[in-house]
């Protein structure tokens, strides 16, 4: 029988500057940077979190076989209007890739839109549409 997953808990971003990381996913985003386990940098959100590992650190025990920067696509999902989110992401600055446009989340339909974090990584916010 194979093992039953119930939610994701965390994952992994490899950074080129984990200052800049955080200062980004604050701002634009609304985590919570925390500092456990003797310096190490996660970024909260719900129930969830993003552990952050600078790429030349060498002092974590568990990386990727080859951890680079800029490789992710992640997906957030927000309760928010799609035209709050963009109007938040172009007085933050940010440049929306493409958007918004309808594409099909883990539950259904959703709209998207695409934008980077300071890595390169291929963030995408979307909210699932109302039935």
């Amino acid at each position: 029988m194979p093992i039953t997953i119930d939610r994701l808990d965390h994952f992994v971003l490899t950074v080129a500057d984990i200052d800049a990381t955080c200062d980004f996913y604050e701002r634009v985003l609304g985590m919570r940077r925390e500092i456990f386990n003797d310096g190490r940098v996660a970024l909260h959100f719900n129930r969830q979190k993003i552990n952050l590992h600078e790429k030349d650190n060498a002092g974590v025990e568990q990386l990727p076989a080859r951890p680079n920067t800029g490789s992710a696509d992640v997906c957030f999902i927000t309760t928010q209007p799609m035209e709050t989110v963009i109007a938040h992401l172009e007085t933050s600055l940010v440049p929306v890739l493409e958007g918004p446009v309808l594409r099909t989340g883990a539950k259904g339909p959703i709209t998207s839109v695409y934008f980077r974090d300071p890595d390169g990584n291929l963030i995408e916010v979307s909210k699932y549409n109302e039935r």
